[in-house]
């Protein structure tokens, strides 16, 4: 999936619009997810994604994986804010707020409307954010954010820790992706005990060829001269697009005129 989103960064179809301009575009959205409620914040998240499937034309299977994902983080966390209890001496205290439950020897165990309100509100607080990385990961290639960032004063000792571990993600991925079909191929996994045993192995050898690759890496910046900041060349082709902007700009003021009416 990374190495696919990384190919999706370099071919979609916004790749020639400024990646300043996207940046300031995702800023601003961002400030407004922050400061806005949840059904604005269910509004910003469709009008990002239509700019992420329509204008760049990224997949709509991929797009909807990555939102999948997201939504199942969300889920995993749900029961801890939906799910609360309390001692059947203090009933009273939670009358307004329960919906349903039941009792447990002296606890009483209940669903929440309190907590259910919040999740709903971190749900769209976290889809609209994430809508808007997404449009970011989708249309601009992380060098280049980078390089933009360096524009903008950002420290080079941040940006170059930002690259390597944008490059060790890869090198991570694809050691992993050896090491487990390696083991699947000689039946690792055919049993729970052989496959815990198989993923603490995984793990290990996954720990011990990243410290490897990172020492390869390390003798070879020394054995070049690296003097403490990496050089990415890229070709600047890009142009600032009226269209777009006009259209930005339309759509985060009537975006503000509903938060703040």
């Amino acid at each position: 999936m990374t190495l696919q989103i990384d190919t999706l960064a370099y071919t979609n179809r916004l790749r020639w619009l400024a990646p300043e301009q996207k940046l300031l575009f995702v800023i601003t959205l961002l400030i407004l997810t922050a400061f806005s409620r949840p059904p604005l914040q269910i509004l910003i998240a469709i009008w990002i994604s239509n700019w992420t499937v329509l204008y760049a034309k990224i997949p709509l299977r991929i797009y909807l994986k990555l939102v999948y994902i997201a939504i199942l983080f969300w889920l995993t966390s749900l029961p801890a804010l939906v799910i609360n209890g309390i001692n059947i001496q203090h009933l009273n205290l939670i009358q307004d707020d329960s919906i349903i439950g039941l009792n447990v020897a002296s606890y009483y165990i209940y669903i929440s409307h309190h907590g259910i309100e919040q999740g709903w509100t971190i749900l769209a607080r976290a889809i609209a954010s994430l809508s808007c990385l997404y449009f970011v990961m989708l249309t601009i290639p992380f060098t280049e954010i980078l390089q933009t960032l360096g524009r903008f004063g950002f420290p080079v000792l941040l940006r170059d820790i930002l690259l390597l571990m944008y490059r060790f993600i890869f090198v991570l991925l694809n050691t992993a992706s050896e090491i487990f079909t390696a083991q699947q191929s000689r039946g690792g996994y055919c049993t729970l005990r052989i496959g815990i045993k198989s993923l603490s192995l995984l793990i290990g050898q996954l720990l011990s060829r990243t410290l490897e690759n990172y020492h390869q890496v390390s003798l070879s910046l020394a054995s070049r001269g690296f003097n403490g900041e990496f050089k990415v060349w890229y070709p600047h082709r890009y142009h600032f697009s009226k269209r777009y902007a006009i259209e930005a700009i339309i759509g985060c003021v009537v975006l503000i005129k509903l938060s703040w009416g």
